[in-house]
């Protein structure tokens, strides 16, 4: 059965670059987004229970819609079938749902159950990939069923390892497939700063890759607390979008050092990466700064000598979001929507939970150009009130064949479909 296996590790040792003073950051702006416009969520009859039993505003592109799809309590990651299908994982409820667009509402059906937390979903032509909690499975996609399941990589860790004593935070596992036909998985990190994960039988807080073909799967990029999004570029390169850690102590001199103050509001930002072979992350010794020019710095709490990580020799992220924003899906758009959204990133941003005030969820785009990605954008916001109430978290965003965007939010319980003008 396939299994994993270790790769060379990388070692080196820290400096650290640091900003002085300790003003607590300002709170995020509760304004719109420039250049978005307020609409009413359409609810077609009989999809009209909590949270839509009262009406719920969205801010959206000019000129756009959004809709409730279908309901689909608890639905995380989608994608795509060969055959117009859209594919919902529901981890709770072990499945995989079947949405087949028609009229006046999707036909929903289960096309996948009795799994262990499925997750991540993508497809290679007629091949869906699915990433369970403790396995990565494959299976011959035949419209209205899935056929044939192989596993990709097994013996993934969650909570039921017998070294983790049933605690695992991260135990929800992404996957992307190369254009080579590699297959890309995440393992996150059992805790907020749990440093044996680097050490652990598989390693965790990493992105695996099994080779095309299929093999042992070895670690691709380490130092990656939580990568839940995961996907391939239009130049056929790995991106993952990353939660990173929590209760922060502050790195810069003076009488805050290496306490949990104001700082913690903004730091460490969420990271948009692009991976190469053996790229690394620096969870949990180096986190990203956007203070000064990008960066990593030390984390004082487990690298304050910084003799176990050298964070200057970390090339700086790509993108950032606002830390806390627990940035989830991560899907490619490739020519699907009209412009300015016709090529980028689309990224489900569950919003904070720790945060005061609560960092907003949303769905941000990220324009695709030179083979990188633009600074952050917000395509849909509004799900959260003045005062820190929510209505809805959007967890992945991907393009239709329709040319309209379909948002999955598992608070909520739905798919939104989110049109242009005329779609």
């Amino acid at each position: 059965m396939p299994g994993w296996r270790a790769s060379a590790p990388c070692a080196a040792a820290v400096v650290l670059t640091a900003a002085c003073g300790d003003s607590a950051p300002p709170a995020p702006p509760a304004s719109a987004p420039t250049g978005l416009a307020p609409v009413v969520v359409a609810v077609p009859a009989g999809l009209d229970t909590a949270p839509f039993d009262t009406p719920r505003r969205a801010l959206v592109p000019p000129g756009w819609t959004m809709s409730v799809w279908a309901r689909v309590p608890r639905a995380r990651l989608a994608a795509w079938a060969p055959d117009g299908a859209l594919l919902v994982s529901v981890p709770a409820a072990g499945q995989v749902l079947r949405l087949a667009p028609g009229l006046p509402q999707p036909q929903s059906t289960v096309l996948l159950d009795g799994l262990d937390q499925p997750h991540g979903l993508a497809f290679d032509r007629g091949t869906l990939y699915v990433a369970e909690s403790d396995q990565v499975d494959a299976f011959d996609y035949r419209g209205t069923r899935a056929d044939g399941p192989r596993v990709v990589a097994a013996g993934l860790p969650d909570a039921r390892s017998p070294d983790l004593g049933g605690a695992y935070a991260h135990a929800l596992k992404s996957v992307a497939v190369g254009r080579d036909g590699a297959v890309y998985f995440s393992i996150g990190s059992t805790g907020n700063i749990t440093a044996d994960d680097r050490t652990a039988q598989p390693p965790r807080a990493t992105i695996m890759r099994v080779p095309p073909g299929g093999g042992p799967a070895v670690p691709f990029a380490t130092g990656v607390r939580n990568g839940t999004g995961l996907a391939i570029a239009p130049d056929g390169a790995l991106w993952t979008a990353v939660n990173n850690r929590d209760q922060v102590p502050d790195p810069r001199p003076g009488p805050s050092y290496g306490r949990v103050t104001g700082y913690v509001n903004d730091h460490p930002p969420e990271s948009v990466a692009r991976l190469t072979p053996g790229r690394e992350l620096g969870w949990p010794y180096c986190n990203p700064d956007i203070d000064g020019p990008p960066a990593f710095v030390r984390d004082v709490q487990t690298n304050a000598d910084g003799s176990t990580l050298d964070c200057a020799t970390l090339r700086p992220v790509e993108q950032t979001l606002g830390a806390h924003s627990a940035p989830l899906g991560l899907n490619f758009t490739e020519g699907s929507l009209p412009a300015p959204y016709n090529s980028g990133a689309l990224v489900g941003v569950h919003g904070s939970w720790n945060r005061t005030p609560p960092r907003a969820p949303e769905v941000s785009f990220f324009a695709w150009y030179a083979g990188s990605l633009g600074p952050q954008q917000t395509l849909v916001g509004g799900f959260q009130d003045q005062d820190g109430s929510r209505w809805g978290r959007p967890v992945a965003a991907v393009a239709g064949p329709d040319g309209a965007v379909y948002i999955t939010d598992d608070y909520a319980g739905d798919v939104y479909r989110l049109a242009p003008p005329g779609r």
